[in-house]
Order: structure tokens, then sequence, then C-alpha cells
């Protein structure tokens, strides 16, 4: 089985853009967090979040991505489970989202992007001071930040059958417990 380390290399291999490496730390935790509360395995849910966008800089369109990355991982041991979770996180593969743990990369790509951007909004740019209201109220301008898929976020929720705002309070309770990994402890 592949360790964080080990994956960490991976993604440090493939990934140049910070800002990418901590959307991936931000996936990882929630995974985590989920993993704990729904009694599934910590450390393969996190690897799922951790892995999840290794690939994007060089396969950057959804012709590429993830599928293209996929036999990468395969290749350097990556266990099967993490790799089906990934190619399940892109509605564009086909690959259905059939585990909790699938259900809940999917899940928790997309919101830690609204969130992120939510904190670095904040005048003091830290994501303590993010509150489940900040992120309804930012949620409901559609000019803020504008490449986040609210209706993928919402469909997400759904299907991983947990409500929008209380998924988005404990995504946001588990980057919070990264908050310096992330850039996001503040000024």
């Amino acid at each position: 089985m592949t360790s964080r380390e080990e994956a960490l290399a991976i993604v440090r291999e493939h990934v140049k853009n910070e800002s990418l490496v901590r959307h991936m730390l931000a996936v990882e935790s929630a995974m985590r967090s989920y993993a704990a509360h729904l009694k599934g395995d910590e450390e393969l849910w996190g690897l799922a979040g951790l892995l999840h966008d290794f690939d994007w800089e060089i396969h950057p369109s959804l012709e590429q991505h993830p599928q293209d990355g996929a036999p990468i991982l395969s290749a350097r041991g990556v266990p099967e489970e993490i790799v089906r979770a990934i190619l399940s996180h892109a509605n564009h593969t086909g690959v259905p989202r059939e585990t909790s743990m699938q259900k809940a990369l999917y899940a928790c790509d997309e919101i830690t992007g609204l969130i992120t951007a939510v904190a670095l909004v904040r005048p003091s740019k830290s994501i303590h001071d993010v509150k489940v209201k900040s992120i309804k109220k930012k949620w409901k301008d559609k000019s803020f930040a504008a490449g986040t898929r609210r209706d993928e976020m919402e469909e997400a929720a759904s299907e991983f059958g947990v409500e929008l705002w209380k998924h988005a309070e404990n995504v946001l309770v588990a980057m919070q417990s990264i908050a310096p990994a992330l850039g996001l402890e503040g000024i």
C-alpha cells in the first residue's frame, strides 16, 4: 500500500502549483474527517483525497484528467480502490460512484475551492474566521468564485447523503484543522 509520504512524493513530482497542492491537502483533510466519522479507512480515504488531482498539470483537460493519470498511479502501486475513487470523482469518465469513499471524494472536491475563496476574501485571510453563514452569503453571489460549480456541489452532497450546509460545515472544520498547511492561518 502507498504511504502518505509516497503519495505526497507523487504529488510533488507532478504538481508545481502550490495552490493545487493546497487544494489536494484540503480534500485529503475532509476525506480523513469523513472516514473517521463513517468508520472508513482514514488512510485510504485520505490518500484518495491527496492524489485525486495529482495529474491536473500534466493532463489539464477533461479528455485526459483523471483517466490518463490512473495508469501512473497503478504503476506506482496505488491500490485499485483509490484509483477507482479518483476515476469516479469526474462525471465524464463514466465510472460510477458506488462506495462511500467514492461519493465523499466527489462531495469534498469542489466545495473546498469555495471555502478557500471565502477565507481569502476575509480581511484576516484566516479560515478560522469563516462561518457557514459566510459561505451561504457568498454562495448566493454567482459572480463570487464563479469557477466553482455550485450545481455539482449540491448534487455531490445529495449523492453523499449529507445536507449541503452541514457538509460545508464538516469540510470547513476539517480544513480549519490544517490551516497552516493550506496557507489560511491568516495574516
